[in-house]
Formats: structure tokens, C-alpha cells, sequence
């Protein structure tokens, strides 16, 4: 697998479509305000996904070599890709064919013709959504233990990545290549589900995920601040209460005066 390639700018869009000048006009209707990328087929799609850091696709159904249902199934059954957002576009106009897209895992279905807008606001709340999911983890100490947030994320490949450091929070050796390794995935497959999903790297993940359980253990009112420092990974008190201000924007002590007024 090549190197994965990510920018700082606007999201990118996967366009996927064996006519075109659909794809002329969606790149014309989307380039001002997104990466694009584009393929002639599902096949080729695979290719780009697997090698470029996509953050929604949008396919046709009718396709040859391998269709926009395929596609649909072959991202979704693979966990690295399984996060990223699907539209599919079709000019089936029958509710089965809408019922199959949906089951298989497609996030929203357009029939042609389609209004532009009516497109351009699906991708906003797509994207829209996926941002506000990112910021509800990285910013709400607790945001892992809601049953809401995990209904929403409700990939397996995150859970178990979420699983592997909470079980070594105070492993020395816990690092990307640990992780990776632990994961059965390469660095390069890890680092791009991290980053589409998060917006952060591995080891800002094993870094925030740290200061979650810190904050879970605060939450008990059972533990001296140095425990919980050493219970996560942290051997210094001052920096684990810098960083802990620094995530959440409250220090351990303003947090734990928060759950105490709260119960």
C-alpha cells in the first residue's frame, strides 16, 4: 500500500461514476469548497481509498467492473474504511433498490436527476455531523463512557483500538507501533482511520484516551490526583495536570468540583 496522503484544507471528496460528465458536473458543483478525487468504477475507487485519506464518497449504483452497491459493501466490510460517509446516486427509482443501499450501509440515496442542493446539504450534514462527533470526543473528558457517543461510533475497529489502551494505560510500551501491531493492521492503515475519524494521530488518541480513564477515575472521588496520574501512564504530577487542562479546558480539581455539584 502506498503512503497515505493527507492535507490540512478542505475535506476530500471520492467522486465515483462511469459517465463523464456527471463527474465534470459534480466536480464543478463540489470543487470550490472540497478536495475532489474521482474513478471511472468501484474498482478503481478501491484503489484511491486505500492509498488517499477520503472523507466522503459519492457513487453511482450502475456501474461497470464493480457497482456503487459493491463499493458500498466492500468499504463497509473493510474496518479502516468502514467510518467514511457513502451517497449513493441512482437512477432507480424503486423503494427496494433504496431499501438495498440503505441495508448495506450507504449513509444517504439520491435519485437522478437530482437538485444540487439538495446534494451539496446532504455532504454538509454528513460532514457536519462527523465534525461534531470528533469534537464531542477530544473535548468531553467523559464522552467514552456515553451510550450515545457509542451508538453514533459504533465501529468495531474503534472499540477495539479503544479497548487495546485502556487495558495498557500503564504499559511503558504503549505506542503507535504497539497499537498497530496489536491491531493486526499496518501503521499507515491505522493512522488513516484514526485520522478521518479523529482528526487526530494515534498517539494524540493513546494521549487523550489516558486523560478519558483519568477522568473517569476523578469521577469515583476515590483517588489522590498523583494515583490517577500514575494509574494512566503519567509519572509527573504537573503534567499530567497540564495536559489535562489543556484537553478540557479545566484543570483535574475544577473538574472533580463540577461532578461533586452536579450529584
Amino acid at each position: 500500500m502506498t503512503a497515505i496522503q493527507f492535507e490540512q484544507d478542505n475535506p476530500a471528496i471520492l467522486l465515483v461514476d462511469d459517465q463523464e460528465d456527471i463527474l465534470l458536473f459534480l466536480n464543478s458543483l463540489l470543487q470550490s469548497q472540497y478536495r475532489i478525487h474521482t474513478a471511472y468504477d468501484g474498482k478503481e475507487a478501491c484503489e484511491i481509498l486505500k492509498s488517499k485519506g477520503i472523507h466522503l464518497v459519492i457513487s453511482d449504483v450502475m456501474m461497470p467492473e464493480m457497482d456503487g452497491f459493491e463499493l458500498c459493501d466492500w468499504m463497509k466490510s473493510h474496518a479502516e474504511l468502514s467510518h467514511i460517509p457513502l451517497i449513493l446516486l441512482t437512477a432507480k427509482d424503486t423503494m427496494q433498490s433504496k431499501i438495498e443501499g440503505l441495508k448495506i450501509g450507504a449513509d444517504a440515496y439520491i435519485e437522478k436527476p437530482f437538485s444540487a442542493e439538495h446534494l451539496k446539504v446532504q455532504i454538509e450534514n454528513l460532514l457536519k455531523n462527523r465534525t461534531q462527533l470528533q469534537a464531542f470526543y477530544t473535548k468531553s473528558p467523559l464522552a467514552h463512557l456515553s451510550a450515545d457517543a457509542g451508538q453514533k461510533a459504533s465501529e468495531p475497529f474503534l472499540e477495539d483500538i479503544k479497548s487495546i489502551i485502556f487495558d495498557n494505560l500503564d504499559n511503558p510500551d504503549l505506542d503507535v507501533v504497539f497499537l498497530a501491531g496489536k491491531m493486526h493492521v499496518s501503521r499507515p492503515t491505522l493512522y488513516r482511520k484514526i485520522k478521518t475519524f479523529f482528526h487526530l494521530s494515534p498517539n494524540e488518541m493513546i494521549h487523550l484516551l489516558r486523560l478519558n480513564k483519568a477522568a473517569e477515575l476523578i469521577a469515583e472521588d476515590r483517588y489522590r490526583f498523583s494515583e490517577i496520574a500514575e494509574m494512566v501512564g503519567y509519572h509527573s504530577l504537573g503534567q499530567f495536570g497540564r495536559n489535562f487542562s489543556k484537553q478540557f479546558n479545566m484543570t483535574p480539581s475544577e473538574f472533580l468540583d463540577k461532578i461533586r455539584r452536579n450529584r
